[in-house]
């Protein structure tokens, strides 16, 4: 299942408009991802698979660009996420997941 945009972008005031646009292209990222996985799981065909989920990786590295450039335009969300990586590492005492 793909996501929907939930609100109209020319609706969003210019000062957050950049701010939301580059949320829209994590979502469509992720959603890639997702689906290319899915995709890579379903198939029977070795070749399929390989390329599929090397597709995947590179759609992981489109949403680490567009954070990237969301953090330098939304300070509180780069407060928010360094919280909430702190809190997991709280409430998992750090243990790394493989």
């Amino acid at each position: 299942m793909l996501s929907t945009i939930p609100v109209s972008l020319e609706n969003v005031s210019k000062v957050n408009l950049d701010k939301e646009i580059l949320r829209a292209a994590i979502i469509a990222e992720l959603d890639a991802v997702n689906l290319y996985e899915q995709m890579a799981a379903m198939t029977g065909s070795e070749d399929l698979k390989r390329v599929f989920m090397d597709v995947a990786k590179e759609e992981k590295t489109h949403v680490g660009e567009f954070q990237a450039l969301l953090l330098r335009y939304d300070q509180e969300q780069a407060k928010e996420l360094e919280e909430g990586r702190r809190e997991v590492e709280e409430l998992t005492e750090s243990k790394a997941v493989s």
